[in-house]
């Protein structure tokens, strides 16, 4: 892992991405005298796939779910109370 101090980041930060983005280095550390304070890391790409019913299986809506649509529409609405 490579480690840079601030101010060099500041001076090369589009270098420093492009080695994150084309995998040169896995990660770079940020550091301000000598002590890691960030990492720039590459962003991970999440397939929809996997961001799509994330939270199936995972609680149980009541079967009146939807009884108060009306009343829930008039309150964000202000309609009556």
């Amino acid at each position: 892992m490579m480690q840079i101090n601030i101010a060099d980041a500041k001076k090369d930060f589009s270098k420093l991405i492009r080695l994150v983005e084309n995998k040169n280095e896995p990660r770079i550390s940020i550091a301000r005298n000598g002590k890691r304070v960030a990492y720039i890391i590459p962003s991970e790409e999440i397939p929809v796939s996997k961001r799509i019913g994330v939270g199936k299986g995972r609680f149980n809506a009541p079967d009146d779910f939807d009884a108060n649509n009306e009343e829930v529409y008039d309150m964000l609405t202000g309609g009556s109370l």
